[in-house]
């Protein structure tokens, strides 16, 4: 472990470049890592506070008996840009402040600069895949069209954005060693 105060790492990348398994490998590593989607989720759940303010944004349907209703969220978030950043601006800064609170160091955020949660750590780090790669990964993982992931994909910042706005990046091709790459990224980031 480095000396001095521990810094604060982002893991971003899109849709099917593999940030979860570099996540996975850093808990060999002891390095727990905080999951902002796993956070939204549950915070959608769980947060009084944030569950009335989605209440009266999206409305009644929002919730049935207590419980999310996811589709009619999505539903919501569907119809318009505009619906989407107003459903952001109330679960970005909640997953933000439950980062915050949670002690944690490292987080994983596929949407790190949309969110603008890059404002929390020091360091990021990309993990990238050719084009092809990661819509393979995702039909697989998913079950889905290469349409559907095709469109999922233009909801996020381009790779090759992501890649210039980061400190630096692991390259999970298939081929590429990740475990030398991990390394070399923890050296980097002073925690090797």
């Amino acid at each position: 472990m480095g000396s001095g105060l521990q810094k604060k790492v982002a893991v971003t990348g899109g849709i099917g470049s593999g940030k979860s398994l570099v996540c996975s490998r850093l808990k060999e590593y002891g390095i727990e890592v905080f999951d902002c989607d796993a956070s939204a989720k549950r915070l959608m759940r769980t947060s009084q506070p944030l569950i009335e303010k989605l209440t009266n944004l999206v409305g009644e349907e929002a919730y049935v008996g207590g419980k999310l209703n996811k589709a009619a969220i999505a539903r919501y978030m569907m119809d318009s840009e505009a619906n989407t950043r107003n459903v952001n601006q109330l679960v970005h800064p909640a997953v933000g402040e439950d980062f915050i609170l949670s002690g944690m160091t490292w987080m994983e955020c596929a949407i790190l600069f949309e969110s603008g949660f890059q404002k929390y750590v020091d360091v990021v780090v990309c993990v990238a895949a050719p084009k092809e790669t990661r819509i393979k990964r995702v039909m697989e993982r998913d079950g889905i069209t290469r349409e559907k992931v095709l469109e999922w994909m233009t909801k996020q910042l381009p790779q090759r954005t992501v890649v210039e706005k980061s400190d630096f990046v692991i390259l999970n091709d298939g081929v590429a060693d990740i475990d030398k790459q991990i390394s070399q990224m923890l050296a980097f980031v002073g925690y090797l």
